[in-house]
Parts: C-alpha cells; structure tokens; sequence
C-alpha cells in the first residue's frame, strides 16, 4: 500500500489511497475503472496523542491493518474501504466512512455490533426517521439476537445488547442521564449528513456533544466534500482520534441520459468513465431549437416544452420512457418526482403496462392480503388500500410520505423481493435502506425547496442517482434525466457531475435545550459549553484565517488604485446608485402581472438585468402564461454573442465594445428580469427566422441608442402608466430629483471613463472589505451569547427560571417536552386553558402543535374547538410580544402562524371521539399518511404532556392527558410496522 505525504493540518494524520489488488477476473469486468476501486484513509489526532496499539496487529494511526481474529465474517470479499473502516473499529477510535448510497456502509455498521457483542458491551444505533428506525430494527434482527428498538412510538426490548433507536431519543437519553450510557461502547449514527437538516439538524450536534467521551463513534454518510473537516470537530471536542474513510468508488458505473419533453430519443451525456459527452449534448440542443423554430415562434409559444411534469405531455412522455424501459428490460426503475400528487397521477397514467407474470401477480396478491390483515376489517376497504392492489398486481407502485404506513411498508417489502418493477417515488425514498433498482428516472431537473424552483444540487442527485445499479446484477446503472427546456451545459455538469455538498452546521439554541442544560445538576454542561463546542462555531473559527488573507490581499489592491479626482467621481457614482437602488425598488412593484402586462406588447423596447449581466435593450414578441416558471415569460429579441445561441446550451449578451458584431435571437425573459420599461416600440417583421429580419430590429434598436445619447426614455409609471399607488409616485419624485442633479453634475457632461472605472472598482473592493471585516467582528460565539442573554430574559418573564437562573416549577415541565413549542404548551398548561377542556378536546387542542402537512381549505371549526383555537392563538401572540421585547429577531404574526397549525383539529376530535377512518379522512384534503403520522407525534407529544404535568404534580392534567391520548390509539392510525 503506497503512502501519500503528510497534510499540513495541525490534527491531521496522513492520507493515502489504499488500494486491495483486485483479482484478474475482476480486473476485466471493471476494465478502465480498477485503479477507481480505492479509498482515502485520514485521520485527526489530539496533538500531543501516543496510540498504545500493537503495530503487528493493528498497524498504525496514519495505516490502519486489521491482523487478528474477525469478530464477523462476510459471504464475499471486502471492498477495501470496508477493509480499512474495519481496521479502525478493531483499533477502538471513532470513524467516519463516507461513501455513495450503495457502496456498502452497512457493512461497516454491523461490524461495530459484531464487536460489541464480542466485547459484551452495549452499541447505540441511531438513525433520523422512526421509519428508518423500523426498517434497521428488522434488518439487524435478522443478524443479531439481541436487538431492541425505541422510537418514540414504539419500545421493544429495551434491555437488549444493541439498541435501534431515533436521533431525538438519544438526546433525550443524554440530557437525562440515562443508565444505559454507562453501559454502551458505540455509537452509530447513520445519515450523519441530516445534520445540515434547518429543522432537527441541531440535534444530531448536541447529541455529539453530550456524549461520554468514553464512547465511540462511528459516522455513516452520503458522500460530503468536507469528511475532514467533521473528523477534526470530533478529534477537538473529544479529545480522541477520528478517522476519515472516503471512497467515491460506485459498485455499479453509471450512464446518464437526457430525455427531451416532446421529443424522442434519449442523449448519453455522461458515460461510465464520467465523460461528460459535449457532442451528444449539443444534439440534444439542437432537438429543442428545431421544435422552438417549427412549433413556437410562429404560434406564438414560449421556447419552453411542456410545464415541469404535472400535465398531460408530460404524463405521456413519462408513459413513453416506462414503456421503452419495459421493452429494453432497463427495470426495475424507480421514477422520481418532486411531488406526491404528481406521483400517484404518473402511477395511475401506466393503465396500459403490466410488468408481472401470473405467478408473480398470485404472489403479490397474497402477501397484500397478509399485510393487510393487520388492519380492522372496516379499514380494510378503504380506497387508499382497495385501489392499490391492482396496480401492485401489474408491478406498479407510489412511494411517498402521504401514504398509509402499511401501504408505504408493503411497497418497500414488494420492491426488495422484485415484485415491483416500476416505483413512482418522492425523493425520500432515496435515504435510508439499500433499494437499488437498475434504471432511475427524473421527471424534473427542478423542485420547489420552499423558497423557489431551483435547480437539484449535486448532493441530491447523487443521493438519488445512487439508487441505480444493482451490484452483481447489472453491468451498468442508468439515469434518465426529462427536461422540458433548454438547459446550461455548466448547469447540467454541475448536478450530474458536481462535488458532493459540504456539511454546513444548522446549529441554533432552543429553549428546551437551555433549561435542559439549566437543570443538570453536575453543571459540566452549560449553554456556553455547547456553544463553544458546536461544529458551528469550529467551522467559523477554522474560516476566519482565510478570510484575513483575502482583507489584506484586497487592501494591497486598493492602494495600487489611483485616488486622482476621486471626491467628484465618488459623488456621481453615488448619484447614480441611488438612482438604480430606486429604479429596482419601483420596478420591483411595477413588475406585478396586473400592472405591466396592458405595456408589454409586440414591439416595445424592454431593458433586461440577470444578476450582475446587464442585457441592454431588447423587443418584446410575445408574451406566455408559464406556471412553471413561475407566471410569465416574455420572448424578447435580445443582442447576443455571435454564434453562443447555437454553440452553447443559452445565448450569451454581446458586450457592447465597438465594431463587435452580435446578433438578435428570441431569448425567454421571465418578468423579474425586466430592468426598465421604454417609451419607444418599433415594428417587427411578421417572420423572424431569417437572420436578415432579426438584424433589421438590431439596426433600429442601435439607431434609436444614437438618436437617444443620454439613454433611451422610459414610461414614466405616473404620466404615461396611469399608476396612482402613493409608494410609486413617492418613488418617481425622489428618482427625478436625483436625475436632476445627476445632469447638472460637472462629470455628466465630459467623463473620463478610465477614471470613472477605477473608482467604481475601488468602491467594490472597499465594501467587500468592509463586509469581511464586519464578518470577522462579529464572532459567532459573541452572536450565541447574546442571544442565550435574551432567551433566558424570556424565561425568566415567562417565569421559567428565577433572576439567578434556577430552573421553576414552570421550567421543569418544559424540561420534558421537545415535539411542539415548549413555551406555549406550558403556557396552557399554567394559564388553565387545558383544565376547562374535555380530553377528546385536549387531543384537538394539541393536534395544533404538530408540524405537518398545510391544509389549503379553509378552516371552520366548531365551537367547543373555536373558543380553545382563540385561547392558544392569543397565547402564542403573548409569547412572541415577550420574545419580540426581549430583543428576539421574531415576527408576532409569522410565530403565531408558524407554531399553530390548526388543520387537523377536526379530524382529531372526530376520531377522539370514535369516528372512523373513512369518514375523517373526508374531512381534509391532507394525505391520508400525513394524518397518521401527525397522530402519532401527537400521541407522543401528549406522552410527554403527561410526564410534564406529573414533574409538576398536577394529577388532574396527567390523567386527562392520557385519557386523551389512549382516545386516539386504535384502528389504523396505531397498526403496527409491518417491519416489526
């Protein structure tokens, strides 16, 4: 094995590729691609740290071998990361191995049981989902004897020797000091990456925290670009080694393909070896040029194909690719979507295909009718399940998180035993067990994230793209990306081909987190502590001497400018920001579809920003409805580089220096582009394929630039739009004021341009200094400690804790909660709101502190949940003015609207009081497994009602709370896990 040289990092062991000789057999299957079967072995060590180890048996730090007796034996030969991950488990130092979804991390995991169970000792398995949790459960159980599982939901052997549990129980379990702990040798947290999950990310961090240092760890994740920098976070706060083993090796090579919508044929873009194949991507392009030529501009389309997968060209061309799938054999495939509803729409379009025999359907048929009987006899004909059998019979199914557990379950379990050849799935489906189908499908290269359609990030792709190829079944995996328009080479690369995603810290303080660490007696642990300690903070300290570099680098740069005349320069380029912040702040409000629509007509001079890319003056053609693009686009005649339309997969600007040639091509321009209205329109040849006419337009457009030296008019939203709203006409007296002064300056008249460029250049070196030096000032540790001052100024208004920070009465209770909003649930709980209530209206109630799915119809509720709904909203108002008061970055209505979620209250009432499924599912427009997993939270968050009620001896509560809890615990909603 070779040895690389050491890496300058003060905790950083040394790297290397270790590489296992591959037999001659295999050498052939995986030709050109052997030297790939590799992994880089790091480790961070204390400074000052002396491993005790026997070289002879356990090799060293930086070259970990394995010598002695196996505590676990494996049907096939290891691959070499598997070999190295094992050495460092056998040397008892925690490990980190990242590696793409099917490399085989499981591996790894069962040999720490395997040890522990060799050692009699106790070994922790953690994992981010209670599903998840149920799956591992199973799988381990069939391994080993001694597994137990506690989710929350559920808690099965509590005792035994290996313990499957969630993320959060284990916090839970850390924070109360369990006895457990002293028993346990590992721990092992799978999906390690969730961490930069914004919701619960946090609790993978204190849970890292808060362990013994004793225990060991070992880390499962998706691929991440920093592993290092994660292993020297576990190296500084555990003072113990972490060793980093990374492999990008796939089992199974891909190919990539790209499906036009409406098109035909599919393009290879990136082959085995990961060759991005320009050739067949400029084809590709071609295909939606030729349909923009013939079918779009002449009727008026927009450039783009059909929306992003939700309509009726889409669902065909979907039924298109499944067909061709099922014709080639490329199944089973897994065809992701980025909604449910689309899901369920593209399964239930596949009518016509059938991808089992006879046999197969008999056996699905009786493995569904076993499954099922789990479930109440009423339960058993509902829709959600009658409907799914026939489509399970053609080898047909949905995965998503709205679906019934136990249809959820069944589908996992008929897709492992390949009973299952086309699964119409959300992108969960690609975390946790290992189900890998031959071919992967992406109906969409976009999803909504919440804030805006964007583009899958690389992290995404490959956690999803990994599904594809099953080791030892196919030569090769494939991806089939559908696009419905013309798409950026780069933007393609990037996602197909880009770095994994860094893993960013979502650290944040909450109030259960405070007062947990308030209330611990040994004190070793405080806020400050687990802020000090964060991966948060250690990301921010190990970037602060780069950004020192990067300030003085800019300095150096800003002495070397000139200063000549810079007073003057300064106040006109001054001027002329303040007129663009204006003009993007009105047009920021005239952009609305009501407002600018009735302007854009054929013909009208249009100004185009992207970003910092300033397109000039362009002519409008056309304007489309595109709800995928959010609203409208408006095919604008812009200049661009000679020959980019054709050579890349988007045209480019023309840079407006003399004698540069450009052309005019028809570019879709969504609304928020629109820099500038102009008051001009030219005319527009009825043809605009011919070069010819496109030019004529360049031609008149330059004409009017000259005609226009101080820049073309604009409409003046207040004279020529008719725009009466008080905030624009404020707008255009202030630019007009500033114009004024803008032309009476001395420099408007005769500018020296170099001049005016170099201080333009300086003002931008100097606001990014400014920038980092304010980043650098303000210390993360600095921020946390400020805002630890203001939540516990809270707590004590709220009378949480006393002026000398012990935690009440109040604060023990909120002590033991951690699924809904602490501090308004114990609000109630001290206000008398829950007193007055029944306890099928308790369940109601707290149904409202759930997070779940939104619900768009609009709530009525009756009275006895009316009065209650108001009590907790002006609760939660109460709540966010204290914090508000307390310095706290909140928005009152946001808070309320955010921690109130009164969509299930009725469902919840009705089945309190013993209404059946059927009928509450009727109820709501919420997915039906949506319903029952914010049941279960429910009943869990009710659990911990009742334990804080009896912390505070409040008997009354604790009976009512469980009262209210053993209401909602029958039928379906509480079927039990068919993995259990």
């Amino acid at each position: 094995m070779e040895m690389e040289k050491e890496k300058e990092s003060p905790t950083l062991g040394k790297r290397r590729e270790a590489e296992v000789p591959v037999t001659e057999s295999s050498r052939k299957a995986k030709k050109g691609r052997s030297s790939e079967r590799s992994c880089v072995h790091e480790v961070a060590v204390p400074s000052g740290y002396v491993s005790s180890k026997d070289e002879k048996v356990h090799g060293s730090l930086s070259n970990p071998v394995h010598r002695g007796a196996m505590a676990k034996s494996y049907p096939f030969t290891l691959d070499p990361f598997q070999q190295v991950s094992i050495a460092c488990l056998e040397r008892n130092e925690s490990l980190l191995v990242s590696a793409h979804t099917s490399a085989g991390k499981t591996a790894v995991a069962e040999y720490a049981i395997a040890m522990s169970f060799r050692e009699k000792q106790r070994v922790i398995y953690t994992s981010p989902l209670k599903a998840l949790s149920n799956q591992k459960y199973r799988e381990l159980s069939q391994e080993f004897t001694d597994v137990g599982l506690m989710t929350g939901d559920v808690t099965l052997s509590p005792n035994a020797t290996c313990l499957v549990m969630t993320t959060e129980i284990l916090r839970g379990m850390l924070y109360r000091g369990s006895e457990v702990l002293k028993e346990v040798a590992w721990v092992i947290f799978d999906e390690i990456h969730y961490m930069k999950d914004r919701e619960r990310g946090v609790v993978w961090e204190e849970s890292i925290i808060f362990l013994p240092p004793a225990i060991k760890m070992v880390f499962l994740s998706a691929t991440m670009s920093n592993a290092t920098e994660f292993a020297e976070w576990i190296c500084n706060i555990h003072k113990q080694p972490c060793h980093v083993v990374y492999t990008d090796f796939r089992p199974t090579p891909l190919q990539h393909y790209v499906f036009p919508m409406g098109g035909s044929g599919l393009y290879l873009v990136v082959d085995e070896n990961e060759q991005f194949r320009e050739d067949n991507f400029l084809k590709l392009q071609d295909t939606f040029v030729k349909q923009n030529l013939t079918d779009g501009k002449r009727s008026g389309k927009s450039g783009g194909r059909a929306g992003k997968g939700g309509n009726a060209s889409a669902g065909s061309d979907i039924y298109k690719i499944v067909k061709m799938i099922m014709e080639r054999k490329f199944q089973p495939v897994i065809i992701f979507s980025f909604s449910r509803r689309e899901c369920e729409q593209h399964a239930m379009s596949m009518s016509k295909l059938d991808f089992n025999t006879q046999e197969e359907k008999d056996t699905v048929e009786h493995v569904f009718r076993n499954a099922v009987l789990c479930l109440n006899e009423e339960d058993r004909s509902l829709p959600a399940i009658e409907l799914m059998l026939p489509l399970l019979q053609r080898g047909i199914a949905v995965h998503h998180s709205g679906l019934l557990p136990v249809i959820k379950e069944l589908v996992e379990l008929l897709f492992q035993e390949g009973l299952v050849k086309a699964l119409f799935a959300t992108e969960t489906f690609a975390m946790g067990l290992n189900m890998p189908a031959k071919t992967v499908v992406f109906t969409a290269v976009k999803k909504w994230d919440g804030d805006s359609h964007r583009y899958i990030g690389s992290g995404e792709y490959i956690q999803m793209s990994g599904r594809a190829g099953r080791r030892g079944k196919d030569e090769r995996g494939i991806c089939i990306i559908m696009i419905d328009e013309q798409m950026e080479m780069n933007n393609l690369k990037d996602m197909v081909l880009g770095k994994p995603a860094p893993l960013v810290s979502t650290f944040r303080l909450s109030y259960y987190s405070i007062l947990n660490l308030m209330s611990r007696a040994e004190g070793q642990f405080t806020a400050e502590h687990v802020i000090r300690n964060s991966f948060h903070q250690f990301q921010y300290e190990k970037a602060l001497p780069n950004m020192e570099k990067k300030v003085s680098k800019l300095e150096q740069e800003v002495a070397l400018l000139d200063a000549s005349g810079e007073a003057e320069v300064s106040e006109y380029h001054k001027l002329k920001l303040e007129i663009a912040q204006l003009e993007k702040k009105m047009m920021s409000k005239i952009i609305r579809p009501e407002i600018i629509l009735y302007f854009l007509v054929p013909g009208r001079l249009i100004k185009v920003r992207e970003g910092g890319t300033d397109w000039g003056w362009g002519v409008v053609v056309n304007v489309v409805k595109k709800p995928s693009a959010g609203g409208y686009i408006v095919d604008t005649l812009l200049h661009c580089s000679p020959g980019s339309y054709e050579n890349s997969t988007r045209p480019k600007p023309c840079p407006p220096s003399p004698g540069e040639k450009g052309e005019m091509h028809v570019v879709p321009v969504q609304l928020a582009l629109i820099s500038a209205l102009g008051q001009l329109r030219v005319s527009i040849p009825p043809d605009l394929r011919p070069l010819e006419a496109r030019q004529s337009i360049l031609l008149a457009v330059q004409e009017l630039g000259n005609r226009f030296p101080q820049g073309l008019p604009k409409l003046n939203p207040v004279k020529d739009m008719d725009i009466r709203d008080s905030d624009i006409v404020e707008l255009v007296n202030q630019i007009e004021e500033l114009e004024k002064k803008l032309f009476d300056h001395p420099m408007h008249k005769h500018q020296d341009v170099d001049q005016i460029k170099c201080f333009e250049r300086k003002a931008v070196v100097n606001h990014e200094i400014q920038q980092l030096k304010t980043k650098m000032r303000d210390s993360q540790l600095q921020k946390f400690r400020e805002e630890l001052r203001n939540r516990s100024r809270v707590l004590k208004k709220l009378g949480h804790i006393d002026a000398d920070g012990v935690v009440q009465l109040k604060g023990r209770a909120a002590c033991l909660i951690d699924t809904g909003d602490e501090l308004l649930v114990t609000e109630l709980m001290f206000n008398g709101t829950f007193n007055d209530l029944d306890h099928h209206q308790v369940a109601a109630l707290a149904s409202c502190f759930i997070p779940g799915d939104k619900s768009t119809e609009q709530i009525q509720l009756r009275t006895e949940l009316a009065r209650p709904l108001q009590q907790l909203q002006d609760s939660a108002r109460r709540i966010a003015e204290i914090q508000h008061e307390c310095k706290l970055d909140i928005n009152v209505n946001d808070y309320v609207e955010s921690t109130v979620r009164p969509y299930l209250m009725d469902v919840i009432y009705s089945w309190s009081k013993g209404a059946n499924f059927a009928d509450v599912i009727q109820m709501t427009d919420i997915f039906e497994g949506s319903i029952i997993r914010s049941a279960r939270r429910l009943d869990e968050f009710l659990n911990q009602l009742r334990a804080a009620a009896n912390a505070v001896g409040e008997t009354d509560l604790e009976k009512k709370f469980a009262a209210a809890s053993e209401s909602l615990r029958r039928g379906i909603m509480f079927a039990n896990s068919l993995y259990l």
